[in-house]
C-alpha cells in the first residue's frame, strides 16, 4: 500500500520536515513503499508536480523539491505497487487541470474490473487515463461526479468535493465487489484543486491534526490564532494536515473512522461528514 500527505494552509509554509526531517517522514516511509514518490504544490492557483518512479528517500530530486517547496497547498504521496508497473505514469499525484489526487488501497482483481470501473467515466474524460492502475481511474471517476455541479474549471464548494468522493467510494464498491469476497476495495484518497482539499477514509488509515500544542513559530508567525493552538471553537483553522500516520512534531492527530471525510474549503472552514450520510458538519463549531 501507499502513503499520503496533503497540506492546506493560510499562509505559504514549507513542508520539508514533514517530507524530510521528521523521523516518520513521508521520506522515511518510502523504506516501505519504495516504488516511486510525486508531490504537488500549487503557484498562483496553478499545480506544480514532480514525480518520479525512483525509491525517494534514494532521490536526490525528492531531496532537493523537499528543501525549495513552500505553499499554501501541497499534496505528496509515496508508492508501494499494487497495480501497474513501475513507471512514471503510475505514480501519484495525478492530476487533470487543477485538480490533483492521491489514493492509498487497491481494487483487487483490477485487471478483470478495469473494464467495468471506464465505465463508470464521464466519455470525454475517459481518453485521459494514461496509466495502468486502479488509483487514476478512480481519480477520473470522481472527477466526472464532480462534475456533476458545474466545470471543473470553476471553485468547487466542499460539499460538492466531498459529495463526489463520497459517491465515488460508493460506485467503486458497487462495480467491483461482491458479498461474501474475502477481499474488498481499498479507497482511502485525498483531492485538491489548491483552494479545497478533501479526504476520504476509505479503509487505509488517515489522521487529520488542525492544530499544535505550541507554535515553535509564534513569535514570528504574522498569522497566528488561538486556532493554531487549540481546537477551534468556530470551525475556521489556519491550517490542515491530512497524513498516512501521524507525523512527529507539535501536531496534535486524530484519527478518522473508516468511511469519514473530511475537507477545508477555500474560506479555511472545516468540514466532516460520512459516506452514508448527506449533511456535513462543521468541525467545533459552537452550537
Amino acid at each position: 500500500m501507499c502513503r499520503l500527505f496533503g497540506f492546506r494552509s493560510v499562509i505559504p509554509s514549507q513542508v520539508h520536515r514533514s517530507l524530510l526531517a521528521a523521523d516518520n517522514a513521508l521520506g522515511v516511509q518510502s523504506n516501505e513503499h519504495p516504488d516511486g514518490w510525486g508531490v504537488a504544490f500549487y503557484v498562483d492557483g496553478a499545480p506544480h508536480i514532480t514525480k518520479s518512479p525512483e525509491f525517494a528517500l534514494g532521490d536526490q530530486l525528492f531531496h532537493r523539491l523537499s528543501g525549495v517547496v513552500s505553499s499554501e497547498t501541497v499534496l505528496a504521496h509515496v508508492r508501494k505497487a499494487t497495480q501497474g508497473v513501475n513507471s512514471v505514469l503510475n505514480c501519484h499525484p495525478f492530476q487533470y487541470g487543477r485538480w490533483v489526487f492521491a489514493h492509498n488501497g487497491d481494487v483487487p482483481d483490477f485487471a478483470e474490473k478495469r473494464d467495468a470501473m471506464l465505465a463508470e467515466i464521464a466519455p470525454r474524460l475517459r481518453r485521459f487515463v494514461l496509466g495502468d492502475t486502479d488509483s487514476e481511474v478512480i481519480f477520473f471517476i470522481f472527477l466526472s461526479h464532480l462534475s456533476g455541479f458545474g466545470p471543473l474549471s470553476r471553485r468547487h464548494a466542499i460539499d460538492d468535493v466531498e459529495s463526489a468522493l463520497s459517491t465515488t467510494v460508493k460506485r467503486v464498491r458497487a462495480v467491483c465487489d461482491r458479498e461474501g469476497d474475502e477481499k474488498r476495495s481499498l479507497l482511502t484518497m485525498m483531492a485538491t484543486d489548491g483552494d479545497t482539499l478533501a479526504a476520504v477514509h476509505g479503509g487505509k488509515e488517515l489522521y487529520w491534526s488542525s492544530y499544535k500544542t505550541k507554535c515553535s513559530d509564534r513569535d514570528a508567525c504574522p498569522s497566528l490564532s488561538p486556532e493554531c493552538e487549540a481546537p477551534s471553537k468556530t470551525g475556521f483553522v489556519n491550517h490542515l494536515i491530512l497524513s498516512s500516520e501521524p507525523l512527529q512534531g507539535e501536531n496534535i492527530w486524530l484519527p478518522l473512522e473508516e468511511d469519514d471525510i473530511i475537507g477545508v474549503d477555500w474560506r479555511m472552514q472545516v468540514l466532516q461528514g460520512h459516506t452514508t450520510k448527506k449533511k456535513l458538519q462543521v468541525v467545533g463549531k459552537s452550537a
